[in-house]
């Protein structure tokens, strides 16, 4: 533990060297973050207040918003000010924070979208009790365990990383810090308690995939044989954007983290890390709002102030 009092900080790598693409990155970053931000929050409004939205489906919805919002809340702000400010510094304490608020996210939303594809194979496959299953208390214990999982997985890895020896360069190659780039400055050679945490995310992340695969098998034979042409519409709106998000998800951060830190390129790190902080947070809730009926219907009845005409109070619970 002695390199905790030695440490004092860490610098951030910049997108361009260039002041101008500094500009430019951080508006791109401002616009995505301001997208997500928006996005995200609307979803979670709407679906607070609108009592046609308290379903299992929406609820866990929901939580993807929050968790949304919260991964790309822990990256992407920090990397707007430093490419305006040109100090790409970051302190051991916002480090450690940053590191374990984003895989406390990363790994819960996870999780939770493992958990959503069982709540579309219980609706389409067992629709007759699935008001039994997925109840009310089901789907909180189920949001709890996402939460706590994606909890215990960042004390996993904050600690495997932070107690590494850093005694050489403290240039990461990424704008936030993550396990790949953290393992690429430590000048350890051994680090089992890291390789033992990546081994146990990846075996868990095969397993979420294989169960996520097997449910919409299931889904994808039943849906042909719901006898309502809108029915089935709906079915394959909700649930291919969700398949979309998880394979989009997992295969750009499996590869991040499976590839040898010490034969990473930069660029190419940058490029991944991207696609699975930044762009889902702020592609969720277009996928999941704009081709929703019952989305679109919420959020006319919000901008037409039925909510507070009627003296509606949210809840936040189904």
């Amino acid at each position: 533990m002695a390199n905790l009092t030695v440490v004092t900080g860490f610098f951030l790598m910049g997108f361009s060297n260039t002041w101008e693409l500094q500009v430019l990155h951080a508006i791109l970053f401002l616009l995505i973050y301001m997208v997500a931000l928006m996005g995200n929050l609307l979803i979670f409004t709407l679906i607070s207040l609108d009592g046609k939205l308290h379903t299992p489906m929406y609820f866990f919805l929901k939580n993807l918003s929050f968790l949304d919002f919260g991964l790309i809340s822990v990256t992407v702000p920090k990397s707007i000010v430093n490419s305006l400010s040109n100090n790409y510094s970051i302190s051991f304490w916002e480090c450690v924070s940053q590191l374990y608020l984003m895989m406390l996210f990363a790994a819960s939303e996870l999780f939770l979208l493992t958990v959503m594809s069982y709540d579309r194979y219980v609706a389409i496959c067992q629709p007759l009790p699935y008001e039994v299953i997925m109840n009310s208390e089901t789907c909180v214990k189920m949001v709890a365990a996402s939460w706590l999982t994606g909890g215990l997985f960042g004390v996993l890895y904050t600690v495997s990383i932070f107690t590494l020896p850093f005694c050489g360069s403290k240039n990461t190659h990424q704008f936030f810090c993550d396990v790949p780039a953290m393992l690429s400055i430590s000048c350890s050679d051994s680090h089992l308690a890291v390789d033992v945490t990546l081994v146990l995310t990846f075996c868990l992340g095969i397993s979420c995939s294989i169960y996520i695969i097997i449910s919409y098998i299931h889904i994808i034979s039943n849906v042909p044989k719901i006898p309502n042409k809108e029915s089935r519409s709906k079915a394959f709106s909700t649930c291919l954007p969700h398949l979309i998000v998880f394979i989009f998800f997992t295969t750009t951060s499996e590869t991040a983290y499976l590839m040898n830190p010490q034969e990473s390129y930069p660029g190419l790190d940058l490029l991944l890390s991207m696609f699975y902080i930044v762009v889902p947070p702020a592609l969720n809730p277009v996928i999941y709002s704009l081709r929703n009926k019952d989305m679109k219907t919420a959020l006319r009845k919000l901008i037409s102030w039925k909510y507070f005409s009627g003296g509606l109070i949210p809840k936040f619970f189904p």
